[in-house]
Order: C-alpha cells, then sequence, then structure tokens
C-alpha cells in the first residue's frame, strides 16, 4: 500500500526506471568504502533519530515515476538500504538517475507504517557506481530478522502461489480488490506452511511491464521465484520487480 496522493495518476506519470525485470540492466561495478566529509555511514543513519538531519551517499537501484517536481527512489550501498520519498528532482535530472548511479542525499529520517525513509529530501550526482545483488531472505520470512534487510534488494525462491480474495483469485488489484488494471497488483504466495502478500507497485512497475504481465498471468498453485525491493507496511510489503514462473 502507498500513500494516497489524490493528485497522482498512475496512467499519466511519465518517467520510471526501466528495472521492473530485476536488477540486472548493467554490470556490477565496486563501490568504494570511503564516505564524503559529513556523510553518515550506514550504521550512523541507523541510529539516527527520527525526525533528525541525515546525510548518506548511495546508490539508485530503481525509482518510482517521476511527477511534480519530486521522485521516490530505491537506493543501496554495500552495507544498506535506503527509500528515498517524494525527492526535489528536475524530470531533466531524474532521467540520470539510471540504475547504479551514486547520489548524495540530504534529508530527514522518518517513518510510516514500519517503514523507515527518508522524506523532504534533495540531492547531487555523484562519480561512482553501485548495483546490488539479489540477497536471498527466504529463510528469513516471518522472522524477526526479516526487518534487518528493510528497503534493500532481495530474492525469495520457491514459492507456491495461494488464493488472494476469497474468490479464489491468484491476484487482486488494489489491496482490497477494488482497482482495475493499472492499480497495484497484491498477490499471496507461500513457503514452509506460511503465506505472505507481496505486491507490484504500479509506480515502479506499471502494467506494460513483464512483471505486471506475469502476476496478472498467476494461477493458484504456480510455483515461483520472485525478487523486489523489501518495503515496509504494517510488516514486509515486498515490491516485486521480477517474476520467475517455475
Amino acid at each position: 500500500m502507498k500513500k494516497i496522493l489524490a493528485m497522482l495518476l498512475a496512467s499519466i506519470m511519465v518517467l520510471s526506471l526501466a528495472a521492473c525485470g530485476g536488477n540486472t540492466t548493467a554490470p556490477k561495478a565496486e563501490q568504494p568504502d570511503v564516505k564524503g566529509e559529513g556523510v553518515m555511514t550506514y550504521a550512523e543513519y541507523a541510529a539516527a533519530a527520527m525526525d533528525s538531519e541525515v546525510v548518506v551517499e548511495t546508490y539508485v537501484q530503481a525509482h518510482q515515476s517521476w511527477w511534480d517536481g519530486k521522485i521516490t527512489c530505491y537506493t543501496q550501498d554495500k552495507d544498506g538500504a535506503y527509500f528515498i520519498y517524494n525527492m526535489a528532482c528536475t524530470e531533466e535530472d531524474a532521467a540520470k538517475l539510471t540504475q547504479g548511479t551514486k547520489i548524495k542525499v540530504t534529508g530527514y529520517k522518518s517513518e510510516w507504517s514500519g517503514e523507515v525513509e527518508i522524506v523532504d529530501a534533495t540531492f547531487e550526482i555523484e562519480e561512482g557506481s553501485y548495483i546490488a545483488p539479489a540477497n536471498d531472505v527466504t529463510a528469513l520470512l516471518g522472522s524477526d530478522d526479516l526487518i534487518k534487510h528493510q528497503n534493500e534488494f532481495v530474492s525469495f525462491k520457491d514459492l507456491t502461489v495461494e488464493a488472494a480474495n476469497d474468490a479464489g483469485d491468484a491476484f487482486m488489484y488494489n489491496w482490497d480488490g477494488s482497482g482495475t488494471q493499472g492499480d497495484d497488483l497484491y498477490f499471496n504466495v507461500s513457503v514452509n506452511g506460511n503465506t505472505y502478500s507481496f505486491t507490484v507497485e504500479s509506480y515502479l512497475c506499471g502494467k506494460d511491464t513483464d512483471v505486471y504481465k506475469a502476476v496478472e498471468g498467476l494461477s493458484v498453485g504456480d510455483k515461483i521465484d520472485a525478487e523486489g525491493f523489501l518495503y515496509w507496511y504494517e510488516g514486509a510489503n515486498p515490491h516485486i520487480t521480477k517474476i520467475t514462473k517455475k
């Protein structure tokens, strides 16, 4: 589930990163360990108080559609991940935020329904590149340790598609089934006897992307692997960017 922005319509958002097939669009580049002056390590960021100003150097892994001078980015370095919500950005600069791009971000640490994020942010593009490999967190599903990987690019293996509603559908448009094609997709998967809810965030991966179409093609009982970003909303709510049917 996303923050409700009444003026936003996914169908008219104009700039999405073509990363919804997974984080494999560019070669992985080594990330330097040295932080710039005044820049926090991930450990310092994690320890910072809520509502305090934070300064981080991180690498864009994907972003939602640019709109009205703002962009929401999924970013990561080798130590952890940062979700940057509605960062100030021109349309011209949004086009530069390709996968792996290094940015210095200044903003405020915030929390919304369990999701830790950076808000009211500005950024500078810096030299450097890093693409995070998918971290397999299947074994952590349902555990207290899963939240330690919040916002990371992750993978889930050997999942079984379960019914998304009482009618037995394999997915729903919107969390309650009230939407139509083009809205977020919600679907349930099980592993080791437990069931979890996954999402295709339409502002990240719209109706014309491979992953959106793949979820629309699922049937209850299908065996799949999945990749995406470990977003949090009242618990784990992964934003899925790739589905592989087995």
